[in-house]
Formats: structure tokens, C-alpha cells, sequence
């Protein structure tokens, strides 16, 4: 290795060593260990207490949006689909005609019925009539009692033929009005499960319809505070997808726990929003006690680096500090986790820091 191979590495080491010394501080002055004191310079008579405020703590559950008022529409006879009138996302009113099945057949039972009545009618009214001349002539003599007796036994079973012949006609009416099904809430459509040409099978589903205006939000809280809650109660309920906060009201607490979680099922209702729609996540915010803070004024932090540092006036000694914030409030106060204490003088910031 030649001389000036030497050198340069020589003087790279240098180097090297050079900027780790400057680093670890050995070309500037050192400070003992101990109070330095500090310069303030501002106002020492402007000073504001720290204050002690009482709070409501609260913890927050998932919860979805379920319809409280919601039905599935299905056929009570086994007809073909002829038409279906709405789709998925309908609004619909209550008695609207949703879906119509195929009633060739029903109609001509109906007409049968109609016969079947008509048929019986005529003989009710001709066995009337026997029985009143078998009366008659029982009367006379010219029958016995045993011709009346016959003829007031086959106007009684004519009779009762024509009451059942009513009673199909009743049935046929009702067969013709099952193959329109209309709606029974005033509501939306949430699925449709059938289309023309398909058969309806009776307690199938083919639509599926919520109310809207019906619309509670269900919660699983764990069971130390499901037990202190109250119906009627109001609940603050963030709704995360559409970025709005409301306020729901305990209706129903189900008075099982799970189990295998140890939570209890709480339902509360909602005001109406159209934004809203059932299956929606949302986070339920229920009260869990009460929890005492120190707050500080806003103006009165100041953020060095990234630390919040205060002023504050002890035994009129002035003392800068380091303190851990926590929440931010809307009249101007932030919570103080660690740094202050109630009571304590919270001086302006310095002139130097002020904008």
C-alpha cells in the first residue's frame, strides 16, 4: 500500500471520530445536574386556576340498525307468478297491490260455487213448497204423520246443502282474493325474491318489506352496564357511514344475558332519517360512570417541538413544565393527564412566544 492510500484513510478516520465526538456533545458546554432556573418574561398577575370538572365517561359498543316493524310476503296458495308490481327499493303504502298470481282456476271454481249455490237454492225453495202442501194435506187427514216427518227431514238436509253451498261460494270469494296480495305496512321493499312465471309456493317468501320510520339500533353491552340502564333512557348513537350522530331511546332490554359473552341485548329506536337504512354498523356510547379532569385554558399551552409546555406560578416561583394532554373541549379548555394539578396558577406564555 502506497503512502497515499495511507493518508486518505487516515484522514477518513479522523473524520469519522470527529463527528461522533460532535455528536456526543464533547465541543459544547455541559450543564450540572439540578434546577435551572427559569426567565420568564410576561405577566405574573394574569394567572388562571386550573380547574377540576366532572365528567361523564362512556363506552362505546357496536350496534347495527335493525327495522323493528319488518314482514316477508309470501303466498297463501300455489298459483303461478303473473305479474309482480315493485322491485327492491320501492316505497309502498299499506293495501298497494304487490303481485298478482294466475286465478284461471279459481275462477272457475268461483263459478262452480255460484252453481253450486244457485242449484241448491232451487231445491230448498222446492222442498218449501212440498213441505207446505204435505202440511196441508197432514192437516186434512189425506196425510199421515209419517209423509210430514219425511218432507220436514228433506227440507232440513236441503237446507243445510245450501248453507255449505254458501260456505264454498265464501271459500271461492276468499281463493280469488288470495291471488292478489297487497301490501299490509306502509313501508320499503327490500328484496325481491320471485319473478313472473314462477310458482308460488304457499310460505315461501317473495318479498321482504321494513318500515322505515321503525328503525332501532341493537347493541350487546357487556352486563355491568347493561344492568344500569333505563328504559326511556337516551343513548348517543354515531353512525359511522353516513358521519352523523343521534340520539336513540332504550325501548326494550331483553332480560336474558348471552352466556358465552355476558352481555345483554339492548334495542332503542331512532328518530326517522332517510340517510338510514337497516344492516347499518353504528357505535352506541353508554354511560360508564363519571370521571374528574383538570382543565387548563387552551391559550395558556405552548408546543415546543413536539412536546405542551406551561407556565406556572408556585410559591411566586415561576416553573416551566412538560404536561401529557388528553381531550380538547369545545369552550376552550384541554385536559391536563399529567403536569397540573386544581388550583394551580396558569400564567400566559411568555412574550417571546406569542404571535
Amino acid at each position: 500500500m502506497n503512502l497515499k492510500k495511507i493518508i486518505i484513510l487516515c484522514g477518513l478516520a479522523a473524520i469519522f471520530f470527529l463527528a461522533i465526538a460532535y455528536m456526543a456533545g464533547l465541543f459544547t458546554d455541559k450543564i450540572e445536574p439540578g434546577e435551572v432556573a427559569v426567565h420568564y418574561q410576561g405577566s405574573m398577575d394574569d394567572g388562571i386556576p386550573a380547574v377540576l370538572k366532572t365528567v361523564q365517561l362512556s363506552e362505546p359498543f357496536p350496534a347495527s340498525v335493525e327495522a323493528k316493524q319488518a314482514t316477508i310476503i309470501s303466498s297463501r296458495i300455489l298459483s303461478r307468478i303473473e305479474k309482480v308490481h315493485v322491485r327492491a327499493g320501492a316505497t309502498v303504502k299499506k293495501g298497494q297491490l304487490l303481485i298478482k298470481l294466475d286465478d284461471n282456476d279459481l275462477t272457475s271454481r268461483l263459478n262452480q260455487a255460484k252453481a253450486q249455490v244457485m242449484s241448491a237454492k232451487a231445491r230448498v225453495v222446492e222442498s218449501k213448497k212440498a213441505l207446505d202442501r204435505t202440511q196441508t194435506l197432514n192437516k186434512t187427514g189425506v196425510l199421515s204423520d209419517a209423509d210430514l216427518d219425511k218432507a220436514i227431514g228433506n227440507y232440513d238436509a236441503l237446507k243445510a246443502n245450501y248453507n255449505e253451498a254458501k260456505q264454498g261460494l265464501n271459500e271461492a270469494k276468499a281463493g280469488i282474493e288470495f291471488s292478489k296480495i297487497y301490501s299490509p305496512i306502509n313501508g320499503r321493499i327490500v328484496d325481491r325474491f320471485a319473478e313472473p312465471g314462477d310458482t308460488a309456493q304457499p310460505g315461501a317468501q317473495l318479498l321482504s318489506i321494513y318500515n322505515p320510520v321503525s328503525l332501532r339500533i341493537e347493541a350487546s353491552v357487556r352486563e355491568q352496564l347493561a344492568l344500569a340502564l333505563e328504559l326511556e333512557q337516551e343513548l348517543s348513537v354515531f353512525i359511522p357511514s353516513i358521519n352523523q350522530r343521534l340520539v336513540a331511546i332504550i325501548e326494550e332490554m331483553v332480560p336474558a344475558g348471552n352466556t358465552g359473552s355476558r352481555s345483554f341485548l339492548i334495542k332503542a329506536r331512532l328518530d326517522y332519517s332517510g340517510k338510514l337504512l337497516p344492516g347499518m354498523y353504528a357505535r352506541v356510547d353508554i354511560p360508564a360512570g363519571q370521571h374528574s379532569l383538570v382543565l387548563i385554558p387552551n391559550d395558556r399551552i405552548a408546543l415546543v417541538g413536539q412536546l405542551n409546555v406551561i407556565w406556572v406560578l408556585n410559591d411566586k416561583q415561576v416553573e416551566r413544565r412538560i404536561i401529557r394532554t388528553g381531550e380538547i373541549f369545545d369552550d376552550g379548555l384541554t385536559q391536563v393527564i399529567s403536569g397540573a394539578q386544581e388550583g394551580e396558577l396558569i400564567l400566559p406564555l411568555p412574550d417571546t412566544l406569542k404571535q
